[in-house]
C-alpha cells in the first residue's frame, strides 16, 4: 500500500454524528487548523476514499478506532480532549505507518489547495500572454492544445501500413516523424489519449510525479490496468496510482508532456561499463554493442531540430560534439548561486543543466516563464519541448502519419519466425469495444520498458512459444531505471526564489572515477517542488514534524529555506530484475499483465549512498544548517523502473544475451524492431530521454537506408 491515508464514508460530505466529530478533530489536530479548513479538507478526503481509492477506508477507519481508543484510555472521546492532548495522542501513534500516511494524505489534500498557498510565499508562475487560466493561477497559451483533427477515429484506420509504431513518447514520436518524412505511411498507436493542458497543469495531486498514491491525470487511471509485484513479502496487485506499478505517463506525446525535460548525453564511458569496471558478482553487467562516436551524429539532429536549451563545458567525461546547442542556458535564481559558491568551496566543476525548453522563442513557441510548475505537469505556454508539440505535428504534417490515440496494442501478429505481420489492435469506439488487426511491413515498438516487454511476451506463437525474441530467455530481464541520491538541506535565510523549471547548476564530477565504485552519476539542484512536496520533503528528513502546530510553523518558516541536491546513480543491472506475464491477472481487456520483480543489486545502493553524501558535503559547503541524506533504498523493494525505465530488450550483437541486434531488430524478426529505452545495456548516471531520442533516430534510419552515420575524427 502506498504511503497515503485511508478513510471511511459513504457520502461525499463529513459523515454526521461522532464519526463526523472524530474525523474533523483529527484532521484538525494534524494540521492545526481552523475549523473551516479541517471541514474542507476533510470532505475532499471522503471524496477521495470515496470515488477513488476505497480500498483505503478499512485501514483508515481503524487508525481512527486506535485513535479513539487511547482517548478512551484517558477517560474522554478524542474530540472532547484539549488540544495538547490531542496532539500527545498523534504524538504516539508517530511510528505507525497508517497513522503517518494519513498525516500525508492530509497535508497532501491541504496543501494542493490555492488557499494554502499564500501564507508559504509560493505562487504557480507568471502568466502569458493571450492565455485562458486554469483555476489555480496558471495561465494556459492558446495553441498549446492537439487540435482534434489531428487525431484519427477506429473507422479511419486502413487495414494496411508501411509502418506501425506503438508508442508516442521519445522513442515512438521520434521514429514515426523520421519515417513519415522519408516516405513511409505510418500508423502510430497511442493507448492514452490527449488530457488538455489545463488539467496537467494544476493537479498537485494527481501529477505523475507526487507520491499520494492517486492516479494521475497522465494515465492509466482505474483499476483496469493492473500490474503485479514480487517481493518478499509476496505478490501484489498494483493500481497505477501506486509506487510499484512504476508510471510511465501514457498520452500523446508519452512522458515527454510532463517530464522535467532534463537533455543530458551520456557519456563514451557509459557504453563500456563492464570493459571499465568489470562485472560485479551477481550482475548483468556489459557492454553496448555500439559507443559513442555511433551515437553522437544523432545526439546533435536532435538537439537541433527539437531544441535544447545549455552551455556546454564542465563536464569532464563529456564526449566530444560536433557543435554546441541551440539555445542558451536559462540560468539560475538565487539557490544557484548558493550552490555554486558552495562548489567553488569544495573544488567541484559545475554546468548548466540542458534542458529540452525554450529559453528563447523558437519554432513558433514561446520561451519558458519560468513558472514554479514544471517537472509533472504539461507546460502552460508550450515552452517545454516534447514529441507531442515536435515529432508528433511534424509527422502528421507529412500527410502520411495517422495517429490513433485511447487503443491499446494486444499483440504483434506473427505465425512464423522472420517476419511479423502486423499488430491486434483493441479500443473503445461509439460506446463499445471494438478490434481490428492492421498489417504492415514494418513493426516498431515504443511504448516503455515494462509494456514493450510486455508485449513481447504476450504476442507468443507457435514458431515462437515463449515470445517474439525470447528464444533464449531474455525479454523482460535487465529491468532498470535509476535509484537516486542526494540529500535535502534547510538555509538560515531564504535562498528559494520559485524560479523554474529548478534545475540549472549541476556537477558532473562524479559520473565515474569514483574509488571503489563501478560508475556514478550528476548531482543537481531539484526542480521547484509544490507546497505539498516540501512537506514531505521536511517531514522525511527530520526537519518538521508531521502534525500539530510544530509541523505547521515549520513548514511556514522553512518552505523558502529548504534545498534539496539530487541524482541518478548508474546501475549494473541483473538478471532477476525482470518483467513476466501475470498467469493469473488480466487487464481490462482480458490480457495478461506485467508481473515485476527483483530488486536493485548491492553496488547500486552504494552508489546511491555515495552521491548522498556529495549532495550533502556540497550543500554544507553551500552554508546548509541542517543536512539530511536521502535513505538507502532497501534491499527488496522491488524493481527500479518508474520514468526512466530501461533495459527488458537489451541490444547486443549476441541472441544468446540480447533481444534485439545493434539496430533494434528483434532476433529473429527482420521487420520488428524496438526504439524506446529498453534498449539500453546501461542507463546512464544522468537523465536517458536525449539517449532514447538519439535512438530512435538512428534505427529509423538504419530502416530508410540499412546504414547509419557516426562521427569521425
Amino acid at each position: 500500500m502506498e504511503p497515503t491515508a485511508r478513510r471511511a464514508a459513504s457520502s461525499g460530505t463529513e459523515p454526521p454524528g461522532p464519526a463526523g466529530e472524530l474525523l474533523d478533530a483529527f484532521v484538525r489536530t494534524v494540521l492545526a487548523c481552523p475549523p473551516a479548513t479541517a471541514a474542507a479538507v476533510g470532505a475532499e478526503l471522503v471524496s477521495v476514499l470515496r470515488d477513488e481509492r476505497p480500498e483505503w477506508r478499512a485501514r483508515f477507519e481503524g487508525l481512527l478506532a486506535a485513535v479513539e481508543a487511547r482517548a478512551a484510555g484517558r477517560g474522554s472521546t478524542f474530540a472532547a480532549l484539549g488540544d495538547d492532548e490531542r496532539l500527545s495522542v498523534l504524538e504516539e501513534l508517530e511510528d505507525d505507518e497508517d497513522h503517518r500516511s494519513a498525516c500525508d494524505l492530509i497535508g497532501d489534500l491541504h496543501l494542493a489547495a490555492p488557499a494554502s498557498w499564500e501564507r508559504l510565499g509560493w505562487r504557480p508562475g507568471a502568466d502569458a500572454g493571450g492565455a485562458a487560466r486554469t483555476g489555480t493561477g496558471v495561465r494556459v497559451a492558446a495553441g498549446a492544445d492537439a487540435p482534434a483533427d489531428a487525431l484519427a477515429s477506429p473507422p479511419q484506420v486502413e487495414d494496411r501500413y508501411d509502418v506501425v509504431v506503438v508508442g508516442s513518447g521519445a522513442g515512438g514520436g521520434i521514429a514515426a516523424w523520421l519515417l513519415a518524412r522519408a516516405g513511409r505511411r505510418v500508423l502510430l498507436v497511442e493507448r492514452g489519449g490527449w488530457p488538455a493542458t489545463a488539467d496537467l497543469a494544476r493537479d498537485h495531486l494527481r501529477n505523475p510525479r507526487a507520491a499520494t498514491g492517486l492516479d494521475p491525470w497522465t494515465g492509466p487511471r482505474g483499476t483496469a490496468d493492473p500490474r503485479t509485484l514480487l517481493t518478499g513479502a509476496g505478490p501484489a496487485v498494483l493500481r497505477p496510482g501506486d509506487g510499484g506499478w512504476n508510471a510511465n505517463a501514457m498520452l500523446l506525446g508519452g512522458g515527454t508532456r510532463v517530464y522535467g525535460a532534463q537533455a543530458w548525453r551520456f557519456c563514451p564511458e557509459d557504453f563500456r561499463m563492464a570493459s571499465r569496471y568489470g562485472v560485479p558478482d551477481g550482475s548483468a553487467l556489459a557492454d553496448w554493442p555500439l559507443d559513442y562516436d555511433d551515437l553522437e551524429p544523432y545526439y546533435d539532429e536532435v538537439e537541433w531540430a527539437l531544441g535544447v536549451s545549455g552551455r556546454p563545458g564542465g563536464d569532464p567525461w563529456a564526449g566530444p560534439r560536433t557543435r554546441g546547442l541551440p539555445m542558451p542556458a536559462l540560468g539560475g535564481g538565487s539557490q544557484a548561486r548558493v550552490l555554486a559558491d558552495g562548489a567553488r568551496a569544495l573544488g567541484l566543476g559545475t554546468t548548466a543543466v540542458p534542458l529540452l525548453v525554450n529559453s528563447t522563442p523558437r519554432a513558433g513557441r514561446a520561451a519558458c516563464v519560468r513558472c514554479a510548475q514544471c517537472v509533472g505537469f504539461a507546460c502552460p505556454v508550450d515552452a517545454k519541448t516534447g514529441t507531442h508539440n515536435t515529432a508528433l505535428p511534424w509527422a502528421t504534417a507529412t500527410g502520411r502519419c495517422t495517429v490513433l490515440p485511447g487503443t491499446r496494442v494486444e499483440r504483434v501478429l506473427a505465425s512464423r519466425r522472420d517476419r511479423v505481420e502486423g499488430v491486434a489492435l483493441v479500443g473503445r469506439w461509439a460506446g463499445a469495444t471494438w478490434r481490428r488487426a492492421v498489417h504492415a511491413e514494418e513493426v516498431v515498438l515504443a511504448a516503455g520498458a515494462v509494456e514493450t516487454a510486455r508485449l513481447l511476451l504476450a504476442s507468443a506463437h507457435d514458431a515462437d512459444p515463449a515470445g517474439l525474441g525470447n528464444g533464449t530467455d531474455q525479454v523482460g530481464r535487465h529491468l532498470q531505471g535509476h535509484v537516486y541520491g542526494g540529500a535535502t538541506a534547510v538555509f538560515a535565510e531564504e535562498v528559494v526564489d520559485l524560479l523554474g523549471p529548478g534545475p540549472s547548476i549541476a556537477t558532473c564530477d562524479f559520473r565515474h572515477g569514483n574509488p571503489g565504485l563501478v560508475g556514478g552519476g550528476m548531482l543537481a539542484e531539484e526542480f521547484v517542488p509544490t507546497p505539498a512536496a516540501t512537506r514531505r520533503w521536511l517531514v522525511s528528513s527530520g526537519f518538521t514534524p508531521r502534525h500539530g502546530p510544530a509541523g505547521r510553523d515549520g513548514l511556514d518558516r522553512l518552505a523558502r529555506r529548504v534545498v534539496r541536491v539530487v541524482g541518478p546513480a548508474q546501475e549494473v543491472t541483473t538478471a532477476g530484475s525482470r518483467v513476466r506475464l501475470d498467469p493469473g491477472v488480466r487487464d481490462g481487456d482480458g490480457n495478461p499483465v506485467a508481473a515485476l520483480s527483483g530488486g536493485v543489486h548491492r553496488e547500486d545502493r552504494r552508489t546511491q549512498e555515495f552521491l548522498s553524501a556529495r549532495a550533502a558535503q556540497w550543500l554544507h559547503a553551500a552554508g546548509a544548517e541542517r543536512i539530511a541524506p536521502l535513505p538507502v533504498l532497501a534491499p527488496c523493494g522491488g524493481p527500479s523502473a518508474g520514468q526512466h525505465q530501461a533495459g527488458t530488450a537489451r541490444t547486443g550483437s549476441d541472441p544468446a544475451t540480447s533481444v534485439t541486434d545493434p539496430f533494434g531488430r528483434v532476433w529473429g524478426y527482420r521487420n520488428l524492431r524496438v526504439v524506446d529505452a529498453s534498449l539500453h545495456v546501461t542507463n546512464g548516471g544522468v537523465n536517458p530521454v536525449l539517449t532514447v531520442m538519439a535512438g530512435a533516430a538512428r534505427i529509423a534510419e538504419h530502416v530508410l537506408t540499412g546504414r547509419t552515420r557516426r562521427r569521425s575524427g
